[in-house]
Parts: C-alpha cells; sequence; structure tokens
C-alpha cells in the first residue's frame, strides 16, 4: 500500500500587533499559536485554519 502525501502545512508569521484591534481578533491570533511579533508558526492547511487567517489577515503573512 502507498503511502499518503504529508498533510500540507502554512507558516505563519505575526507581522502586526493584534494592540488596538478588537478582543475577538486578539484571540484568533493566539489560537493559531501566535504569541510575538515575528514568530512564526506552522499550522495544517485545513478549512479552520483558513478561515481564522482570514480574519486577521491584516496582521498576519502566510507562507505555503
Amino acid at each position: 500500500m502507498a503511502r499518503t502525501a504529508a498533510a500540507k502545512t502554512l507558516r505563519i508569521t505575526l507581522m502586526r500587533s493584534p494592540t488596538g484591534y478588537s478582543e475577538r481578533q486578539k484571540r484568533t491570533v493566539r489560537a493559531l499559536g501566535l504569541r510575538r511579533m515575528h514568530q512564526t508558526v506552522e499550522q495544517a492547511d485545513t478549512p479552520v485554519v483558513r478561515g481564522m487567517i482570514a480574519k486577521v489577515v491584516h496582521l498576519v503573512k502566510v507562507e505555503e
């Protein structure tokens, strides 16, 4: 049996501070695993993560 390809991941970097934005956007950034400016995390490319990114796209940079 052939092994399936590894799940695709997204590299997400916090480029702008969520300070001054709504509490909901701050929580979304935190839920993505981002704590500090210019920190990069890898998340699975799922509809849930894509939706979270869409809500804070002005704060983050995304690489496939």
